[in-house]
């Protein structure tokens, strides 16, 4: 299926593969050719997914992802805001890698934000960079629930920072939250939707593939913005990677074109 112009683009996460399958396929750089004859448009790189030493590799791997014709985004399974309030440390590091990787967008869960807390470092420090900051829900009390979310963006929006929201479809099961009432209340943050859907299985939630889940991602996707780039990060199994990516690249494109 062929883009439609002024469709939201279609990114994959490498961690939807599984990450015993990036390790034995070779690394997510070796996910760039599937990712690519799929018709994706872009790939998100997975900070944990890197094997020892690949991070000094980074510019050959940005090299390779413009090689196939794809954007990159790059993610950190780290917090912006650790215990007391406080910028994680490592968020100048993390600004680096991603530039280097000539990345669009840094994704970093948002953690334990104090209101009223004084951001002008952090706008400071993010003015340095290139990438946006998109600040993600997690499956955390602190980070995934909608009111420290709203708090944050408001008071992001009062300061003029330069970040924007991930906002993930299926982690505000795992705090007992409503997406779709999310969505509705923060859309006008979302830059980056993660795309997901979850069962409950033996008591405990399981991320699982658009066509094995209950359907209700329809409605929340839909009271998300039309132009936000759409990331795959649900699991995508079976003997033809190449295959089952297609299947629900082109689903989400048909999907965003109707909206």
């Amino acid at each position: 299926m062929n883009k439609p112009e002024n469709v939201a683009e279609i990114v994959i996460v490498t961690a939807a593969y599984g990450y015993k399958a990036v390790k034995e396929l070779g690394g997510q750089s070796a996910l760039l050719a599937t990712i690519a004859a799929a018709g994706a448009d872009g790939v998100e790189i997975r900070r944990e997914l890197f094997a020892e030493g690949e991070l000094s590799k980074l510019a050959s791997l940005a090299e390779e992802i413009r090689q196939h014709g794809l954007f990159a985004f790059y993610s950190v399974p780290e917090s912006l805001f650790l215990a007391g309030g406080i910028v994680n440390p490592d968020l100048s590091d993390f600004l680096t890698e991603a530039d280097a990787l000539g990345a669009r967008k840094l994704k970093i869960a948002l953690g334990n934000f104090v209101p009223g807390a004084d951001l002008t470092a952090l706008k400071v420090l993010l003015k340095q960079h290139h990438v946006e900051m998109a600040v993600e829900n997690d499956q955390t009390a602190q980070g995934g629930i909608l009111s420290p979310m709203n708090a944050f963006f408001f008071a992001a929006e009062a300061l003029h920072l330069p970040v924007a929201m991930t906002f993930d479809m299926a982690n505000w099961l795992w705090v007992g939250q409503d997406a779709l009432v999310a969505a509705k209340a923060l859309s006008e943050h979302v830059h980056y939707i993660h795309v997901k859907a979850a069962n409950e299985r033996d008591g405990k939630l399981h991320a699982v593939a658009l066509d094995d889940s209950d359907g209700s991602w329809q409605a929340v996707l839909a009271a998300l913005p039309a132009t936000a780039p759409r990331g795959i990060e649900f699991p995508l199994e079976g003997e033809d990677l190449t295959a089952v990516t297609r299947y629900y690249v082109d689903l989400l494109r048909k999907e965003a074109a109707q909206a």
